[in-house]
């Protein structure tokens, strides 16, 4: 079985893709921290 994994935040989003048998297949992550820094933290 796979598995698509989704987890979220304010300012950060991560999926990942798991295989029982693979394991992990694949992972990402998306931030906006860079974004952020200007404004000491998340407006």
């Amino acid at each position: 079985m796979r598995v698509l994994g989704i987890e979220t935040s304010c300012d950060e989003t991560g999926i990942a893709v798991y295989d029982d048998e693979q394991g992990l297949l694949s992972h990402t992550l998306y931030s906006q921290v860079k974004l952020h820094a200007d404004y000491g933290g998340v407006v």
